[in-house]
């Protein structure tokens, strides 16, 4: 009943598949396809396009500094726990004016404009007709004088 085991090696072995048998695990897409974006990151590109097709016609806008954030921040309205906000009070982009040592910003709430939208050419127009809008707030005229094209698609 004596049976010699054989000596272990002692350089580690390269190993090609998981304990399972399946294989390595590595990523589904190589960084460089579209696949590899985040959502956040692919909404972060939709708010810069629409910032650079306004930039040609207003070079001014490179002075503000745009923003992309998740959700916006709710104060407290004093309803109670219970009580619910309705479509109608979620933002979908806000402004902040230029004070002290920091530049005017335009902040574009991600998940409510996400919502709202089932398409990737939707979000694209919502996300522009929103970048207008806080654009025209912020210098004061109306959003058909930012962008003559405001309110076609």
């Amino acid at each position: 009943m004596d049976k010699s085991v054989p000596p272990r090696a002692t350089e580690p072995r390269i190993r090609r598949r998981d304990r399972h048998g399946r294989g390595m695990r590595g990523p589904v897409a190589p960084p460089q396809v579209p696949l590899a974006a985040s959502r956040g990151e692919v909404f972060a590109d939709l708010v810069q396009d629409s910032v650079e097709r306004l930039e040609r016609r207003w070079p001014q806008l490179a002075d503000i500094e745009f923003l992309v954030q998740d959700v916006p921040y709710v104060k407290d309205t004093g309803g109670g726990p219970g009580e619910l906000l309705s479509d109608e009070t979620v933002p979908l982009g806000g402004t902040a004016a230029a004070r002290d040592d920091l530049p005017a910003r335009i902040v574009i709430y991600r998940r409510p404009v996400e919502i709202r939208t089932k398409s990737r050419d939707e979000r694209a127009a919502l996300v522009h007709e929103v970048v207008v809008e806080q654009v025209a707030e912020l210098l004061g005229l109306s959003p058909d004088a930012v962008d003559p094209r405001y309110g076609e698609d």
